[in-house]
C-alpha cells in the first residue's frame, strides 16, 4: 500500500532541511518552507547552494510564529522574528521574478553576511507577496513562495533506491530535498501520476523536476563529490529536453494537515 513515509521542510531556501512527523499545509504548500531567502546585498539576487555551498551546513529552524532561528558550525545561534508589517521592502530576484519582500533587519543581516563572507540580507515572503508558479504548468493562479518553481516535491523511495543502485552507493534523500517521500510504489511510478490525495488534501502533479548540481553536494559536509555523481548517471538514464528528471513538483489543492505513514491514493 503506497503511504507517506517521510516529510520535510526547508524554511530557509538551501539551508537544511527538517524532518518532520506532521505539518500543515496553506496554499503555498507546506507551512513554512521555504518562507525565507539570502539574498546578495548589492543586487538583491537569491544566494542557494549551486553557488554558496557551504549553506548545506546552515541550520534554519521555523517556529509557530513564522520566525526562524539560524545556527551554523562556528557560529552564534540567532533567533529571528518574522516581519512586521513596518519592516523595509527589499528588491529581489530569483531566477527570472523580480518582487518586492520584507528585510529581516540588521542584526538579521550582520549575521548572515559573516557566514556567507559578503554583505547578504535575509529576507521574507508574506503570503499576499507570492509569486506565481512556473508559467506553462498548472494552473495560472498557482503561487508558490521561494521555492524554484512550485510548492512541493514529492519523491518515491523505490526511485531513490533505483539512482543508488546505479551509482553504486547508498543516497541519502536530503540531497534531492522533497517535501513528500512516498513509499510502495515501484522506481519512478510517480512520473505517471497526475492526482494524488494524502490525508484530506488533494494534489495535482504539474511537472518532473530538473535536477542540477546542487545534488552532488553531500548534505552532512557541504562538499561536492568529485564524480559529479550522482547528477551524472541521471544524465544517462533520466535525461529530457529540460535535463535529468528525478522527482514530481506538485501543487496542493487546499489546505490540510499531513502526517507520516497516511495512506497516499492515485486518483489519476
Amino acid at each position: 500500500m503506497l503511504h507517506l513515509s517521510a516529510l520535510y521542510r526547508y524554511p530557509l531556501k538551501s539551508g537544511k532541511g527538517e524532518a518532520l512527523q506532521q505539518v500543515s499545509l496553506d496554499r503555498l504548500g507546506v507551512d513554512g518552507d521555504r518562507r525565507w531567502m539570502l539574498v546578495d546585498e548589492a543586487t538583491g539576487r537569491f544566494l542557494t547552494q549551486r553557488a554558496v555551498a557551504t549553506m548545506s551546513q546552515l541550520s534554519a529552524l521555523w517556529n509557530a510564529q513564522g520566525g526562524l532561528t539560524l545556527s551554523a558550525p562556528g557560529h552564534s545561534t540567532i533567533d529571528i522574528s518574522l516581519p512586521g508589517g513596518d519592516a523595509e521592502l527589499r528588491g529581489v530576484t530569483i531566477f527570472s521574478d523580480s518582487l518586492r519582500v520584507p528585510d529581516a533587519g540588521d542584526e538579521a543581516g550582520a549575521w548572515v553576511s559573516e557566514f556567507i563572507g559578503k554583505p547578504t540580507r535575509l529576507v521574507q515572503i508574506p503570503l499576499d507577496r507570492a509569486r506565481t508558479t512556473q508559467s506553462g504548468y498548472g494552473k495560472d493562479d498557482d503561487q508558490v513562495a521561494f521555492a524554484d518553481g512550485f510548492p512541493l516535491l514529492l519523491i518515491g523511495q523505490a526511485s531513490l533506491q533505483d539512482l543508488s543502485q546505479r551509482v553504486g552507493r547508498p543516497l541519502e534523500m536530503q540531497r534531492f530535498r522533497p517535501n513528500l517521500v512516498i513509499e510502495g510504489s515501484d522506481a519512478f511510478a510517480e512520473d505517471g501520476w497526475k492526482r494524488i490525495r494524502i490525508g484530506d488534501v488533494e494534489f495535482r502533479v504539474v511537472k518532473p523536476c530538473s535536477r542540477c548540481i546542487l545534488t552532488t553536494i553531500d548534505p552532512q559536509t557541504g562538499q561536492r563529490s568529485e564524480d559529479r555523481e550522482p547528477l551524472a548517471t541521471l544524465q544517462k538514464y533520466r535525461a529530457q529536453a529540460d535535463g535529468a528528471m528525478f522527482g514530481q513538483n506538485l501543487v496542493n489543492d487546499g489546505n490540510g494537515r499531513l502526517e507520516v505513514g497516511m495512506p497516499v491514493t492515485v486518483l489519476e
